[in-house]
């Protein structure tokens, strides 16, 4: 029972055909189901009162009646009044999918004989049985809440429900939106492709009517979407197995023809949009450049319906996202920036604040598309009346996670541009609504979606451009708690946010004042840094160690922190180099860093008295990567440097332990650079 709904229906007209759908005679009880049909047709509030009531389970009773005595005449009505009451509320719908609708549905679909099989007389009924069953079904896949995923868990479920797609236009229809419903997983594409969708699905498309080819193509771009294998099985199906079938990527090109209508265009070119990301279709392809393309930026247009151009905007996000070309070709296509920015803007007769957030949404993700890679393209976006104020607005959107996320990733993308970093951004003062994003997702992201976990990744990946040693923004920015903020960053189980939290302080290190790296120092604590070092993302330890090569550098400042921190640095770049897991690139960082050190005044007394390390370097002066011989004889150089105090005694030093001869051997090498190197160092060397 659902105490949600109206409990009571006008008893004295009700109680009779109710109490008659318990009745032995079949004639009464068909009468019964089908006066209650026609109670609900149209009324959510009798829809309410007869789920009320407790009629439902007799209806499913009688549905999934198989042993004869129950006339199919009166299953066919059972299953058509179960359909009449998911056309209800919310409500309505979970209380019949509460009450075993979806599995009792299947069940039937999966058991009742095929009509070629069986009398003649039984045909008409079956296939209708069949269609209620699957209008029912569809109208509860629609819900939220509906375990779509139960077409899986029988395997001969799906071939059941693809063999029904051929009884009627209906059925066509209803198993297409079925199943569209339930693929949002790889597992689903799979299970999909490999129970014969494609094949089924790419029949569809020669449908004369755009009711059955709009679902088809709905569900293909759900099966293609990051999918490569499922991708290449539809790029190379075809609409008929005779020889006047079209592959399927010619047919979709055509139903991108704006004789079409425009859902049907929409559809056809998230298929496109889906199999070329996926790998299927190159970029270049006739209908990725000439068809997809100038069909998604023509649905941007304020001409059509807002729904479709939010999807029209997000598909094409999707599509430009990493082709420098595509990205290109759009922003120069039919005033696209221009007609994207109006989406960003109030809309009198859009009425929907949900809408108005999808709308602003689908721009900011078109806009962050567009400008990923090419400085004109960014420019231009920037340049774009009032678009700068609608980012910063955006960054502070009240209404949800949703159009704050795609915001930074438009700023994100924008503020790759070296130019902008210097004069738009400092002039909107971007830096302040993004410090106030990631302090606010920092403190608040336990227990929240997904949503606020890529904010706050791609929030800390805008803020590592906004720290490069050139920005306005730095200085304001570490102010405001920046250092603390990228800290606690370094600390997350996230790999990337650790990532992003550590990139950004090397960034922050780069050529600042002492307090800064002495605040950086402080702050992260050799502790953590040990544990960066040890992380087992590779990137966190490359940035890791260029943290450090940072915050080496100008002599003072490699002196006092060598004086405060000699032991754990020592430690830290020998077991870098010791780790035969760590490739040469890793490496070469850590003997960067000895360099940094050997430049000190104070510092390379640190490695001149460590044995450790200068057998290390010696060992890497004769490895077989040439860039790891470059860098250990580059620390060998700050080291025997014949201008800096006490070159003279290192140099005996290093004599003493071969290092000398090792340089002579080299001299031999036929690397150029390396072979540069050597001679730099030998020409320091005193004549013994």
């Amino acid at each position: 029972m659902v105490s949600v709904m109206q409990p009571y229906m006008d008893i004295e007209s009700s109680r009779s055909y109710i109490d008659e759908l318990y009745s032995p005679d079949a004639q009464k009880c068909l009468e019964a189901i089908i006066c209650l049909k026609n109670s609900v047709i149209g009324s959510n509030r009798q829809k309410g009162s007869v789920i009320a009531q407790g009629v439902v389970p007799r209806l499913l009773q009688l549905l999934g009646d198989t042993s004869g005595t129950i006339s199919d005449r009166i299953r066919l009505e059972s299953a058509v009044t179960l359909g009449s009451l998911a056309k209800g509320t919310d409500q309505h719908v979970l209380a019949l999918i509460d009450l075993g609708v979806v599995p009792l549905l299947l069940q039937v679909l999966i058991s009742s004989p095929t009509p070629d099989i069986v009398a003649d007389s039984k045909i008409k009924v079956l296939d209708l049985l069949h269609e209620a069953c699957l209008r029912c079904l569809r109208t509860v896949f629609q819900h939220t809440a509906a375990p779509v995923h139960s077409i899986y868990q029988d395997p001969a479920l799906v071939p059941r429900l693809l063999s029904l797609a051929s009884r009627s236009v209906t059925c066509q229809v209803c198993v297409a939106t079925i199943l569209t419903t339930a693929c949002k997983t790889t597992e689903e594409q799979n299970a999909l492709s490999k129970g014969g969708a494609v094949e089924t699905l790419a029949m569809q498309l020669d449908s004369p009517l755009s009711d059955v080819q709009l679902p088809a193509l709905a569900c293909l771009a759900n099966m293609c979407y990051q999918n490569h294998m499922v991708s290449a099985m539809v790029a190379s199906a075809s609409t008929s197995n005779t020889v006047h079938g079209r592959l399927v990527p010619v047919a979709l090109g055509q139903l991108m023809g704006r004789e079409k209508s425009s859902l049907i265009q929409l559809e056809a070119a998230r298929c496109i949009a889906y199999m070329h990301r996926a790998g299927a279709l190159p970029s270049t392809d006739p209908r990725v450049v000439y068809r997809t393309l100038p069909c998604l930026v023509r649905l941007c247009h304020r001409d059509r319906p807002p729904r479709e151009r939010v999807a029209a905007a997000e598909t094409l996000a999707y599509l430009t996202e990493v082709d420098t070309d595509l990205q290109r070709l759009a922003s120069i296509s039919n005033h696209l920036i221009p007609t994207l920015a109006e989406l960003l803007r109030p809309h009198p007769q859009v009425q929907d604040a949900t809408l108005t957030q999808d709308m602003r949404q689908a721009a900011f993700r078109a806009f962050a598309s567009l400008g990923a890679n090419d400085e004109d393209i960014r420019k231009r976006i920037i340049e774009t009346e009032s678009l700068m104020e609608q980012v910063v607005s955006g960054l502070q959107d009240p209404g949800g996670s949703r159009v704050r996320l795609a915001a930074v990733r438009c700023l994100h993308s924008l503020s790759r541009s070296v130019q902008q970093l210097r004069t738009t951004f400092q002039d909107h003062a971007v830096w302040r609504p993004l410090m106030q994003l990631l302090h606010g997702a920092d403190k608040g992201l336990e227990g929240r979606g997904e949503g606020e976990g890529d904010l706050l990744t791609v929030a800390s990946s805008t803020l590592c451009n906004l720290l490069l040693e050139f920005s306005p923004s730095k200085e304001p920015i570490l102010e405001s708690g920046g250092v603390e903020l990228l800290c606690s960053l370094t600390k997350r189980p996230e790999s990337a946010l650790r990532l992003n939290g550590i990139w950004a302080l090397m960034n922050v290190a780069f050529q600042a004042e002492q307090r800064v790296k002495s605040q950086i120092l402080s702050c992260l604590g050799t502790d953590q840094i040990f544990r960066l070092l040890a992380d087992p993302e590779l990137g966190v330890l490359m940035k890791t160690l260029g943290l450090l090569r940072n915050l080496l550098s100008t002599k003072a400042h490699i002196d006092r922190i060598m004086g405060e921190h000699a032991t754990h640095v020592m430690q830290a770049v020998i077991l870098v180099l010791e780790d035969p897991e760590h490739p040469a690139d890793v490496k070469e960082q850590a003997l960067c860093i000895l360099a940094n050190v050997a430049d000190g005044d104070r510092a390379r007394d640190h490695i001149m008295a460590n044995d450790d390390v200068l057998k290390k370097l010696m060992d890497y002066m004769m490895h077989s990567n040439v860039k790891l011989q470059v860098a250990a004889i580059f620390c060998v150089c700050n080291l025997v440097w014949r201008e800096e105090p006490g070159a003279a005694q290192r140099q005996a030093r290093l004599r003493e332990l071969g290092i000398y001869r090792i340089l002579q051997q080299l001299r031999h090498t036929k690397d150029t650079q390396l072979f540069e190197k050597v001679k730099t160092a030998l020409s320091q060397f005193y004549e013994p």
